[in-house]
């Protein structure tokens, strides 16, 4: 798993590419997410575009970063899901909790209805 960051403005952009599975480097998109609302980041989207996989490691991984932003009075959003991702993301009912947005620019852009 590789992870990148990128700030748009206010909002804080997390490409991720790889597998986000227990074997590749469990835990690791948590501490990310978890550093960036210590530093004070409200506004994270998650880029899933080069995301191949999700096992159900990963999938609990998602959640706690949902719930580490949304402790720390912050919201994270998810973008540019590929079919297979998003499949599981429906299957599980995970898109009940993320708002999700076909491209990593649509997601920047809806926070622009929440002061940023």
């Amino acid at each position: 798993m590789t992870i990148t960051e990128r700030r748009v403005g206010p909002v804080t952009v997390v490409d991720l590419a790889g597998k986000l599975t227990l074997t590749n480097d469990p835990g690791l998109l948590k501490d990310v997410v978890t550093n960036l609302v210590f530093r004070g980041q409200q506004h994270i989207v998650l880029n899933l575009a080069d995301v191949s996989y999700i096992d159900s490691s990963g999938l609990g991984e998602l959640v706690a970063c949902y719930l580490t932003t949304a402790r720390g009075g912050g919201v994270i959003k998810l973008a540019s899901a590929g079919p297979r991702v998003l499949n599981l993301l429906v299957m599980t009912k995970l898109l009940t909790i993320f708002e999700s947005h076909d491209t990593d620019e649509a997601a920047i852009l809806s926070f622009a209805g929440a002061a940023v």
